[in-house]
C-alpha cells in the first residue's frame, strides 16, 4: 500500500493505492479514498497536517498486513456498467479439498515419476488431478472433463488432446500406480489390511460388437452390451486397495486369485482374512486361502448346502445366543414375543441366534455358521410381499412382458399353465402365483450362513461380515456418483487409464469421508463440494457464493484452511494453494 497525492486546480486529494494483478498485467488500484486537504484539516483540526496524518495511516496499514491482518475490501459496483463479455466470473473452489489429499498421497511425484521414466513434456500431474476431480465433481466425456475443469480456479495446463496420449501412459503403470497409492496411503491414514473384501462387478460398453476384453456376459446392469469385469479388494476400513480388470465372459470365481497373487508381491502383504459373497466362495478360493497365515470369511447359502446340513440348518432347536450357554427354540420365538412387554419386544426381535459345525469336504476343513434373526425374516417377508403384489400386477395388467425371470425377479412367482383344472388344452396361456415357491423360499427366511477356517469368536466373525456393504457401494459409488458406466472408450489402455482415474478418485474420496468421521451422505458430500462456489473479484480476490453449512465447517476444521470469509484476497488465496498443495 502507499499513498498517491492528487492535485486539481481546486483541490488536493490523498488516496491508499495498491499494486494488483489484473489478466496477469500489474496495474494501479484504489484500496482507500481518505479525502481532500481541506475535508481532512476539518476532521483533524490544527495539531495535525492532513499529509503526515496520511502518510502515518499508510505506514499503520502496511504494519497490520505484515502482521498478516488484511484490511477490509472495498469494492464498487455501477448500476450503469455491463459485465465485460466471456469473462468467466465464477469458479468453483470444493476441488481444493480433493487437492490437499491428492497431493498428501504423493501423486504429483507419482506423475513427475512417470513423466521422467517416458520423457514427455505435457503436465501429466495437471491432467491426472483434473480426471481426479472432474471424476468426484463433474463426471464427464475426457474432453468434456477438460471444459468443466476451467470452472476451477485453478486453470488446467495442458491441451486438451494431451489427456488421451496421457492415458496411455498411465494405463503402462497401472500396478506402479496402485502400490504407490497403497504405499504412501499408509502415512497418511491407518489401512487395516488384517481384513480384506473382495467383490467382482461389471461395466457395460456402448458398442455391440465384442472387442479384447470387452465380451458378452452376464451383465449385473442387465445391458444387452458387451461388458467388461473389475475386481476389487477393499481393506478393513472400507478404503479401495487394489482392482484389476477381466474379460466381460470371466467366471468371476477366477477373478480372485490373480489379483490376490499380485496384492500379496507388490504390498508385501501376507497374513490377512478374505471376505467374499457367495458367488465368489468356490472351494478353489477358499483353499487358496486356507494356508500361509491366510484365512476366510464367506458368505454360504442354505439353500445350496448339502440335504443333511441343510436340515440340520433349518432345525429350529440347539439354537444360541453369544454370551450364554442357554439353548433355544425358534420356533417359539414369536410366542415370546408376543408375551414381552413393549420395550423388550424390538430387543428380542433383533436378537441373532447362531448354530455351528465344522465340517470337512475335498480336505478343506471349515466352520459353519448359520444365523437366525426375527427382524431378518421380517425384512426377507416384507420384500417378499412386495415382489408379490408386483407380479399379480404383471399378470392383471401386462402379463406380455412375462418371459423367463431372474433369480430375483418377481415375475419368479408367476406360474404358466397351458392346461384346465379338467385336463384339456387351454385355448391361452393362464398366469397365477406359485404358491408352491412361495412356500418353498419361506422356509429360509431369517436364515444366513457363513463359513470360515477361524476359530474367532462368532460374534466378531459376524461383524467382520456384515461390512461386506461397503465394497457394494464403493461399486455403487463409482456406477452413480462418479458415473463410470457406460464406457464409451475403445482403445485397451484408455480403458484401463478410465478404470484408474476411477479407482484413485475412490480413494480420494473414501479418505474425505473418513476424515469427516462418516457423518454426511455421499450424495451430501459431493453435493455440496460442487456448489463451493466463489465469484472472481478483479484484483481482491475471491467472494464465496455459497451457503455455509454444517458441512463446510466440518469440513475447513478437519483441513486446516478457511475458504468462507466474506472475501478469500488472492494472498490468502495463495496461501491455501501451498496448504493444499503441501507445500
Amino acid at each position: 500500500m502507499r499513498l498517491q497525492i492528487s492535485q486539481s486546480k481546486n483541490a488536493t486529494s490523498y488516496y491508499v493505492v495498491k499494486t494488483v494483478k489484473i489478466n496477469g498485467k500489474k496495474t494501479n488500484k484504489i484500496h482507500k479514498k481518505l479525502g481532500t486537504h481541506e475535508e481532512l484539516k476539518g476532521k483533524l483540526g490544527d495539531d495535525k497536517d492532513p499529509r503526515e496524518w496520511a502518510e502515518e495511516y499508510v505506514r499503520q496499514l502496511n504494519r497490520k498486513l505484515e502482521e498478516g491482518k488484511e484490511p477490509d475490501v472495498i469494492v464498487k459496483y455501477s448500476p450503469r456498467k455491463q459485465i465485460d463479455k466471456d469473462v468467466q466470473r465464477i469458479f468453483n473452489g470444493g476441488y481444493l479439498f480433493l487437492q490437499q489429499i491428492f497431493h498428501e498421497l504423493k501423486l504429483h511425484k507419482l506423475c513427475k515419476e512417470i513423466s521422467q521414466r517416458y520423457k514427455f513434456k505435457f503436465n501429466l500431474d495437471s491432467i491426472l488431478s483434473r480426471l481426479v476431480y472432474g471424476r468426484i465433481l463433474f463426471p464427464l466425456s475426457k474432453l468434456a472433463t477438460y471444459e468443466e475443469s476451467k470452472k476451477f480456479i485453478e486453470q488446467p495446463d495442458f491441451k486438451p488432446h494431451q489427456t488421451y496420449r496421457a492415458l496411455g501412459y498411465l494405463a503402462k503403470e497401472v500396478d506402479l500406480v496402485q502400490s504407490f497409492l497403497y504405499k504412501n496411503s499408509l502415512k497418511i491414514s491407518t489401512r487395516n489390511t488384517g481384513i480384506l473384501y473382495y467383490d467382482c462387478t461389471n461395466f457395460y460398453f456402448e458398442i455391440e460388437e465384442e472387442d479384447g476384453k470387452k465380451q458378452y456376459g452376464a451383465s449385473k446392469d442387465h445391458k444387452p452390451n458387451p461388458i467388461i469385469q473389475m475386481g476389487l479388494f477393499m481393506d478393513g476400513d472400507g478404503i479401495p486397495l487394489a482392482f484389476s480388470l477381466f474379460d466381460g465372459n470371466m467366471n468371476e470365481q477366477l477373478t480372485l486369485k490373480p489379483l490376490e497373487k499380485k496384492i500379496l508381491s507388490d504390498f508385501e502383504l501376507s497374513r490377512f482374512v478374505v471376505c467374499t459373497d457367495a458367488g465368489l466362495s468356490s472351494e478353489a478360493n477358499r483353499k487358496f486361502n486356507d494356508k500361509d497365515g491366510r484365512a476366510f470369511i464367506t458368505t454360504q447359502s442354505i439353500k445350496k448346502l448339502k440335504a443333511y446340513l441343510k436340515e440340520w440348518a433349518l432345525e429350529p432347536t440347539g439354537w444360541k445366543l453369544t454370551g450364554t450357554d442357554d439353548i433355544y427354540d425358534i420356533s417359539k420365538l414369536d410366542e415370546m414375543i408376543e408375551k414381552t412387554d413393549e420395550k423388550n419386544k424390538e430387543k428380542l426381535r433383533s436378537m441373532v441366534f447362531y448354530k455351528e459345525r465344522w465340517i470337512k469336504e475335498n480336505d478343506l476343513e471349515q466352520r459353519l455358521i448359520v444365523t437366525y434373526c426375527i427382524r431378518y425374516r421380517d425384512y426377507q417377508r416384507s420384500i417378499r410381499n412386495s415382489q408379490i403384489d408386483r407380479a399379480n400386477k404383471i399378470i392383471d395388467e401386462n402379463p406380455s412382458v412375462i418371459k423367463k425371470p431372474r433369480q430375483n425377479d418377481c415375475k419368479r412367482f408367476i406360474k404358466k399353465t397351458n392346461v384346465t383344472s379338467d385336463g384339456e388344452v387351454a385355448d391361452k396361456e393362464l398366469y397365477s402365483i406359485d404358491t408352491t415357491l412361495i412356500k418353498r423360499e419361506t422356509a429360509y427366511d431369517g436364515f444366513y450362513g457363513v463359513c470360515t477356517n477361524l476359530e474367532d469368536d462368532i460374534s466378531e466373525i459376524i461383524k467382520i461380515n456384515r461390512r461386506r456393504w461397503e465394497i457394494e457401494e464403493c461399486f455403487r459409488i463409482m456406477k452413480s456418483e462418479f458415473e463410470a458406466r457406460p464406457v464409451y472408450l475403445t482403445r485397451e489402455d484408455r480403458i484401463e487409464a478410465h478404470f484408474i482415474t476411477c479407482f484413485i478418485a475412490l480413494i480420494v474420496y473414501r479418505l474425505l469421508e473418513k476424515r469427516l468421521n462418516e457423518k454426511f451422505t455421499c450424495h451430501e458430500i459431493i453435493r455440496e463440494l460442487r456448489e463451493m462456489n466463489f465469484k472472481k473479484i478483479e484484483g481482491e480476490g475471491y467472494e464465496p457464493v455459497y451457503t455455509r453449512t454444517d458441512f463446510t465447517d466440518a469440513l475447513h476444521e478437519v483441513f486446516g484452511f478457511h475458504t468462507d470469509y466474506e472475501i478469500v484476497t488472492m494472498k490468502q488465496m495463495k496461501k491455501i494453494f501451498k496448504i493444499t498443495k503441501c507445500k
